[in-house]
């Protein structure tokens, strides 16, 4: 079978992916070549000893520079696995991997991942269960689907621990999804570890106070936790989702940064800032959120061979680069119609441009689902 080439360190979590379920086998060079501290880092080797552990079969040959990898992608087995995620990046990392693979592995992937659960670099347990986790039901992933935080820690001391359960499918549903409706409440959580107990209530207090003048329904939940559960690190955030009329929920988070980087924020600024995150979020529009475009095309794609539809908001660096991947991969292309709205039925604006994205999925099947 023939190798697909890449060079560079940038999407590597997508290449490994999309390689993983279609079984073709990928070669990256040039990973660092010029930087001071070449090849592949720690958490990007740890990444790889877990997607080792997910599949039976994988062989995976790195350089002694560390800087060419060939990935021969073996069958997803799944089952239950510990795995210990590194302290450079948080569990999200690690878990946006899993999920996109975890429908499709032979058994039901039980995971306990320990870590990093809030940072301000990746999406947090808290996003990944609000907006992802629903946005699987939708393409038919069952209801026993779960992600379940047992303990949070906060960078860079980590200490955090999560469970997610999904079971396997057989084949993804085809999503027509391009009513985003309109807002009518808004959720969220608003956590602390090692610190006063008054920082969620400040945060809740602070996104509110931006908030309120254009919705009354918002009930933000505040999660102080201390001992064991509270990790190893000081550190505070904020976790808000608007839901639609239609099913749509949009997200924005905010994290408090580790104290190693000398730019401390008081819960005030970083509540207003979440808040206002939401509201950019709102205004992008589409069913989707812009954190979350990658999975649904990569799920739309993956889908029976029937036409799928979802209204995007602009579209990502890194969703643009994830369909040039699956053109690559699945021999999938996306139609894209640019959709302009001046204004809905009322006159009022409905916010910026939208993407309507429209494929043929391949017809993917879980060939390594046991036949009882």
């Amino acid at each position: 079978m023939s190798v697909l080439e890449y060079e560079g360190s940038n999407f590597l979590r997508q290449r490994l992916i999309l390689s993983t379920l279609s079984g073709k086998p990928v070669k990256i060079k040039k990973i660092r070549s010029s930087d001071e501290n070449p090849g592949l880092h720690e958490f990007e080797a740890n990444l790889l000893s877990l997607l080792d552990r997910l599949t039976n079969g994988t062989k995976i040959d790195i350089s002694v520079t560390g800087t060419t990898l060939l990935y021969r992608p073996g069958i997803l087995i799944g089952g239950t696995l510990d795995h210990d995620c590194n302290l450079e990046r948080s569990i999200g990392y690690y878990l946006e991997v899993i999920i996109c693979l975890a429908p499709f592995c032979k058994q039901a992937v039980s995971c306990t991942l320990t870590g990093i659960t809030n940072d301000h670099a990746d999406p947090t347990v808290d996003f990944l269960k609000g907006t992802n986790l629903p946005l699987m039901k939708l393409f038919g992933v069952g209801d026993d689907l779960e992600l379940k935080i047992n303990k949070r820690g906060a960078s860079p001391g980590g200490g955090g621990e999560i469970y997610f359960h999904c079971p396997r499918v057989n084949k993804l549903r085809t999503l027509n999804f391009t009513e985003p409706g309109k807002v009518k409440n808004i959720r969220g959580v608003a956590y602390a570890t090692r610190v006063s107990p008054q920082m969620p209530n400040r945060l809740v207090t602070s996104a509110r106070g931006v908030l309120n003048g254009f919705i009354p329904d918002i009930y933000i939940n505040t999660d102080h936790l201390k001992g064991a559960q509270s990790g190893k690190s000081p550190g505070f955030g904020i976790y808000l989702e608007a839901r639609s009329t239609k099913d749509v929920i949009l997200s924005a988070e905010c994290n408090s940064l580790p104290k190693s980087e000398n730019a401390s924020v008081d819960p005030e600024e970083l509540g207003k800032r979440a808040a206002c995150a939401l509201l950019e979020e709102i205004h992008s529009g589409g069913c989707v959120g812009s954190s979350s475009q990658y999975l649904a095309a990569l799920f739309m794609a993956l889908g029976e061979q029937d036409v799928g539809k979802v209204l995007f908001g602009p579209l990502t660096p890194y969703t643009i680069e994830f369909l040039r991947h699956i053109r690559d991969f699945l021999q999938v292309t996306f139609k894209l119609e640019a959709k302009t709205y001046s204004g809905d039925q009322m006159g009022q604006n409905i916010g910026s441009s939208k993407v309507l994205l429209t494929c043929v999925g391949v017809g993917f099947s879980n060939m390594s689902k046991t036949i009882r």
